[in-house]
């Protein structure tokens, strides 16, 4: 059986760019250490406070900005293609863009996946300073030996999501996210992990941030909805195994998406 292995690395970003990189390259050479070929930080990775505001719009940088570039160098030094979440510059003036990008060892950029719900919900309004992501092609690209989606925490409550990308070709979907803590939302946060990757039959990784402002709980479920590899609420970095033989097996036994009788169209 052919296998590679995938980190979810979960931590607390703050409001400063350098202190986040440091951070995410401890956790991205232990991650290395236990064999990842793919590490998945949070969404907000490059900058976070627990207040929307206009320093946000401050902090946005461009795709070929310093953090991009910082983590270009961290996908270099560990030789493993590295995942996180910026605040990006808006194409409109007072927003930024909620967006994940995914980053070869050679420094190329591998995708760019913009959060398509916004978060207003919960008593949040995150459209307020956020640009919602257009509806585009999903841009997946392999890696550890499979094909790999990205979709971002809120998009996790909207099935089509997920579906939309397995259905693109994705094998393997990563899930980066700031899941907000409160009554019910580790609950909510592991059931929709889960009921994504067995309704679909695909791997599932899902980073998050620390608490108290996360929930924690990042993990990564085969496509059978098994858990592979947990946090709980430190700051960590697991790994887990994927394998093509194993969606297959999956998809044999379960030909789910074969068997289904509606699509997904975008509204």
């Amino acid at each position: 059986m052919s296998t590679a292995s995938v980190a979810v690395a979960q931590f607390g970003p703050v409001a400063d760019r350098d202190a986040n990189l440091a951070a995410m390259r401890s956790l991205a050479l232990h991650a290395v250490e236990q064999g990842a070929g793919l590490v998945v930080f949070p969404e907000y990775s490059s900058y976070f406070t627990p207040k929307l505001d206009p320093d946000w719009v401050s902090a946005a940088e461009p795709l070929d900005g310093p953090f991009v570039e910082g983590l270009g160098d961290l996908a270099s030094e560990t030789g493993a293609v590295i995942v996180a979440g910026l605040v990006e510059t808006a194409t409109v003036p007072d927003k930024f863009r909620n967006t994940i990008v995914a980053i070869a060892p050679d420094g190329s950029l591998l995708s760019v996946s913009r959060k398509l719900h916004l978060y207003d919900a919960f008593g949040a309004r995150e459209s307020e300073w956020a640009e919602a992501g257009s509806i585009e092609p999903p841009q997946l690209f392999d890696a550890v030996g499979v094909r790999v989606g990205i979709q971002t925490c809120y998009d996790l409550r909207f099935p089509e999501v997920t579906r939309r990308l397995v259905d693109a070709g994705a094998e393997l979907v990563l899930v980066p996210s700031e899941w907000v803590a409160g009554p019910g939302k580790v609950h909510a946060w592991s059931t929709l992990v889960t009921a994504r990757a067995i309704e679909n039959t695909v791997y599932l990784a899902a980073a998050d941030h620390i608490p108290p402002i996360g929930v924690g709980h990042s993990m990564i479920v085969d496509a059978r909805g098994e858990m592979l590899a947990s946090i709980e609420t430190a700051t960590d970095a697991v790994v887990a195994p994927v394998s093509r033989d194993h969606l297959d097996e999956v998809r044999r036994i379960n030909p789910a998406l074969q068997l289904r009788r509606f699509g997904v169209v975008p509204l």
